[in-house]
């Protein structure tokens, strides 16, 4: 006797809607695609860092094929949730050390410290790069919950402020936004992006970098519009947007990291403090810790479909001041300059000098 599998109604529908909305999930990818294509022809360019060529988009300078492609993917595919966190920065502000802290302080009840997944991978393959990831290889839905179906769902993001998509910033989710002085941002990204630079393309010289630098013309810059976006959006929305100095975590990291946790929901307990998990956490992320763990000294991170980046790449000095080794007095007094000019009346500053004061 042979028995024949009948499917429910009920069964019929869900895989029927089920792909009725892949269908039209695709069919809204592609538009995009579409949109893609026609609106990087129309927009203002500027030379790349690491590619032949920037452009501009409602005011902010992005790569074409990753950047440009990740924000329209974001601010028409992606669905934000309550409980999401996302790490905000510019580009080289710390990023790779606060992908570790944050991930560590979540998951610290999960994992013990001499089995983290820390130690064998690299705080990027952890904590995913919302802008690129988004858009690759899979429907946008499966891309941003098969790799990170844990909640809260952690995303790492470049995107400026402003080019944020309304969903995200009213849905409930928590920011944490990192920045850094601008003289250690400019000389980190240099170094960085000549790393990645195509060898078709010649290396940028200090003095190109510097120029276009201080003219905003940098991945997702210009740099202080970047900083203000957040900085004025962590006084709006204080339980949503946390604001934070590289500098001053680097000063006070005990402070800042149960800042951080409690911000974040999931602050450390008094038992947690005295039995050492605060500085465990801070130990396991420490830059001597993750730059002479064997996955960041040979892993390799898949950026996009066209990039990849050794590990080693995101560990060079992870100290304040660097800049000090690069730039001239002149260079220095100049975006010095610049910067008291561009936070001027915010509130925000990064420690200029004197001499500049008495000439605003």
């Amino acid at each position: 006797m042979t028995l024949a599998l009948v499917s429910s109604p009920q069964s019929l529908y869900c895989n029927t809607l089920t792909s009725s909305n892949e269908n039209a999930e695709k069919e809204a990818i592609e538009k995009t695609y579409e949109k893609f294509d026609i609106l990087v022809e129309t927009l203002k360019k500027g030379k790349g860092w690491m590619t032949e060529y920037l452009v501009q988009f409602q005011g902010f300078w992005l790569s074409p094929s990753s950047a440009l492609k990740g924000v329209l993917f974001v601010q028409n595919h992606f669905k934000s949730q309550p409980s999401d966190i996302f790490l905000a920065t510019s580009v080289k502000c710390g990023t790779t050390w606060f992908r570790a802290l944050i991930y560590a302080t979540i998951n610290r009840s999960n994992y013990s410290f001499n089995t983290h997944p820390l130690l064998y991978t690299g705080p990027h393959d952890c904590f995913p790069f919302l802008d690129a990831f988004i858009y690759q290889d899979y429907l946008v839905s499966h891309s941003t919950s098969s790799n990170n179906h844990l909640s809260p769902r952690l995303f790492a993001t470049h995107i400026p402020y402003g080019l944020l998509p309304k969903s995200m910033i009213t849905s409930g989710s928590k920011f944490v936004y990192i920045c850094r002085e601008p003289k250690d941002v400019l000389i980190s990204t240099w170094l960085f992006m000549n790393k990645l630079r195509p060898k078709h393309l010649l290396p940028l010289s200090l003095h190109e970098a510097f120029q276009m630098f201080c003219e905003g013309v940098s991945h997702y810059g210009p740099y202080w519009d970047h900083v203000l976006g957040y900085w004025k959006a962590s006084f709006k929305y204080p339980n949503n947007v946390l604001f934070i100095k590289y500098e001053d975590m680097k000063k006070e990291p005990l402070f800042h990291l149960k800042k951080l946790a409690s911000f974040l929901g999931k602050p450390f307990s008094e038992k947690e403090e005295k039995e050492g998990v605060v500085k465990e956490v801070l130990k396991l992320c420490s830059f001597d810790n993750l730059s002479n763990l064997e996955v960041n000294k040979t892993g390799i991170l898949r950026y996009s479909s066209r990039i990849f980046v050794n590990n080693c790449y995101f560990f060079r000095k992870g100290e304040v001041g660097d800049w000090q080794n690069y730039l001239t007095e002149e260079m220095v007094k100049h975006l010095d300059l610049i910067t008291m000019q561009k936070l001027k009346g915010s509130g925000l500053t990064f420690g200029s000098p004197d001499y500049l004061k008495l000439n605003l």
